[in-house]
């Protein structure tokens, strides 16, 4: 007896097109189903299709910040990453006496959350303060598959020096442990950018557009809370400093730096019930200011009134209308565009959210 007729190519790609990307495991499945579907979704036609019907990639959870005295429950140390959708993220398991508290021997770790693969980085001790970012170190590649690519792991780190903190700036070497300017060389580091005041980096993660990482800084003046934005350009390799839209005080827990859909550099602003968002453009004289965008009342877009706890923005999705808040009952994303909310987490305050998205590659 002939085996029943299958579906043509196309309409097959029509129908497996539709399979949500937050989902993968949908996709996994069709692939074990038979070695016809598995070819088809395999193949580089499908895959690139899947990628341009889909657009942006999907949020399939995310990473949270926490401190080694924090992050201790009655269970143990609770899970730095947090999946909001089927996808069971590969974290390597750690011991309790591998966590050091002595915060004067830091390491970063880099992990592919895909294939659980980790690699740690011995960096500079001579800071107070850094921040860091891992960026693919391929020329020209397209960001959507590159996970197993080679990459470059840059360290902004800042000595706090009596009202005169500095900025040093460095940079792994692609696919190796070492750094574009040796240990030996960590005591007398390059010559940095001197900020005129004390400052610290806040622990959300730096945003990457046109071509530079955005680093957001605390300082304090006149005993009042501001926040200032420190600029790493990837092209010229120099650090510089500009001012965020508001220089209001006390802004420091209410304001969150966002990677526009437009690839612009993006600001938001909590005041109470109110969000206001800039955008930082070039003008037509070719000088760069921020831009007031949009003014959003939340009190009618919140699922609960009275609120006890003041709201928080903790993140955002890069190129993306969506950011993360706080609030009474949770951990929320809401999207600028159709103002529709969400709960993703349980009611818990941590410092910062920084959402793990798919490569939309079956």
């Amino acid at each position: 007896m002939p085996p029943p007729p299958t579906l043509p190519n196309e309409l097959l790609e029509e129908i497996f097109m539709r399979l949500p990307p937050d989902e993968p495991a949908f996709l996994v499945r069709a692939t074990l189903a038979s070695k016809h579907w598995f070819g088809l979704l395999t193949g580089p036609a499908f895959r690139s299709r899947y990628r341009d019907f889909h657009g942006a990639p999907s949020m399939l959870g995310f990473f949270r910040s926490w401190t080694p005295y924090s992050a201790w429950g009655e269970e143990g140390l609770e899970p730095l990453f947090v999946s909001t959708s089927n996808f069971v993220a590969c974290i390597p398991g750690k011991e309790e006496d591998q966590y050091d508290e002595d915060v004067t021997d830091t390491k970063l770790a880099v992990l592919d959350p895909v294939t659980g693969r980790w690699r740690e980085l011995c960096v500079p001790k001579e800071y107070d303060s850094h921040g860091a970012a891992v960026l693919c170190a391929v020329p020209g590649c397209h960001h959507r598959t590159c996970h197993e690519g080679p990459f470059r792991v840059i360290v902004v780190g800042m000595n706090i020096n009596k009202g005169d903190s500095v900025a040093y700036v460095y940079v792994s070497l692609p696919m190796t442990d070492q750094w574009s300017q040796p240990p030996s060389q960590w005591s007398q580091p390059c010559p940095g950018l001197h900020l005129g005041f004390d400052a610290i980096f806040q622990p959300m993660p730096p945003v990457l557009t046109e071509e530079a990482l955005y680093f957001t800084l605390m300082y304090d003046d006149d005993d009042d809370k501001r926040v200032g934005i420190l600029i790493y350009d990837l092209r010229s390799k120099c650090l510089s400093l500009i001012d965020v839209p508001l220089m209001e005080t006390d802004i420091a827990c209410n304001a969150i730096l966002m990677g526009m859909e437009d690839g612009s550099l993006g600001f938001a602003h909590l005041d109470g019930l109110t969000l206001n968002l800039w955008s930082r453009k070039m003008g037509s004289d070719g000088t760069t200011t921020w831009t007031h965008l949009r003014v959003i009342n939340l009190e009618e877009l919140l699922p609960i009134q009275n609120l006890k706890q003041r709201l928080g923005l903790i993140g955002s999705v890069e190129g993306s209308d969506i950011i993360f808040m706080t609030m009474d009952f949770g951990i929320c994303q809401i999207s600028l565009k159709s103002l529709e909310w969400k709960k993703i987490w349980k009611e818990e305050y941590f410092g910062a959210l920084l959402p793990y998205m798919s490569f939309n590659d079956p």
